[in-house]
């Protein structure tokens, strides 16, 4: 790599670690992680440049989401000022992954980490070319939930992303690669959407293929009624459709009794209709699947401020402060109390 590429990287790195975040960072492994985040680059048909971010998880091996790889008959990956050649390449559409394999790079892979170790709240780090940029971007944010899917958990967190990023790492702070960034709704308060590490295993087992573009339709590109029920609440909780949130809710609680996140979806729109009593039930339902879930717990302290509730905003209060204690600030506004609840 530039010597001068990296040290204006190690800058920008630098910047974002002690930049005031609370977190407990693992700087040298997240200095590592960044090292590891790489361009795809191509020429379309029309002449233009297609681009998109990869990450290495192996020697001359980068990982990417296949719609990076569509307009392109020749990509070839970059860092810095150094390119390399995409010689071959595996494929799941469905799961938007894509493996390809280079040579002569001397890249250090990524460590792998787990998104089934993720809790909400948690802080993670996107790291990616957004926008195109030439060095990598950062982008500290939380996770928001994770939903289970195929031996994986697909993750939404605040981490922001841009175009250039799909493909990009989505890392705790520890370093380690929890999901891959690939998709998020429009508009300005989107849903960022990462896509579970572990589905690297069964993308290693694919067929080789050296043809260029890749095709194929995945899972988040599907006609809105035919998406994964996770996906489809987005759309509905960003336009404040609670009809429609509550008409999905039931369907997914009703296809997957024993899903917290359903459950609390369920409570969401029963609250913005004015049901509390409906809402209550489902929050309590989430708690119970998931003892973990603060956003249930935190609706849960909003109701029983309702009802004037005192025994009870405590009892959610040091439920809170066992799981999450900086969401107790939060929760005191919510519920009214100015240092703690008594």
């Amino acid at each position: 790599m530039n010597p001068f590429f990296k040290f204006i990287s190690f800058i920008l790195v630098s910047a974002f670690f002690y930049s005031g975040n609370a977190w407990s960072l693992d700087k040298d492994q997240l200095m590592s992680s960044f090292f590891s985040v790489v361009m795809i680059r191509g020429y379309n048909d029309a002449g233009g440049l297609a681009y998109g971010s990869g990450v290495v998880v192996g020697d001359n091996q980068v990982i990417t989401n296949c719609h990076v790889l569509r307009k392109t008959k020749q990509p070839w990956v970059s860092q810095g000022e150094e390119t390399y050649s995409a010689t071959s390449v595996k494929v799941d559409h469905w799961h938007d992954l894509c493996l390809v394999t280079t040579f002569g790079m001397a890249t250090k892979p990524a460590l792998i980490g787990k998104s089934t170790d993720l809790k909400k709240g948690q802080g993670v780090i996107a790291i990616g070319h957004s926008s195109g940029a030439p060095v990598a971007l950062t982008s500290a944010g939380v996770v928001k939930s994770t939903y289970d899917l195929d031996q994986g958990k697909v993750i939404l967190s605040t981490a922001q992303f841009r175009m250039g990023a799909s493909g990009s790492g989505l890392f705790d702070t520890a370093g380690r690669l929890v999901g891959i960034n690939t998709f998020k709704t429009s508009g300005k308060n989107s849903f960022y959407y990462a896509l579970p590490i572990e589905w690297l295993n069964a993308l290693k087992n694919k067929p080789i293929e050296t043809t260029f573009p890749v095709v194929g339709k995945a899972l988040w590109e599907e006609e809105e009624n035919k998406k994964p029920l996770f996906l489809q609440i987005a759309i509905p909780t960003i336009k404040e459709d609670w009809k429609k949130l509550l008409n999905i809710s039931l369907e997914w609680t009703k296809k997957e009794n024993n899903n917290a996140e359903a459950w609390f979806e369920l409570g969401l729109a029963n609250e913005h209709l004015n049901d509390l009593s409906a809402a209550e039930t489902a929050y309590r339902r989430s708690v119970l699947l998931d003892d973990q879930n603060t956003d249930a717990l935190l609706r849960l302290g909003f109701i029983a401020k309702s009802k004037d509730d005192k025994k009870e905003i405590k009892v959610i209060q040091e439920k809170i402060s066992k799981i999450n204690p900086e969401l107790l600030e939060d929760y005191y506004k919510l519920v009214g109390c100015s240092v703690t609840c008594e």
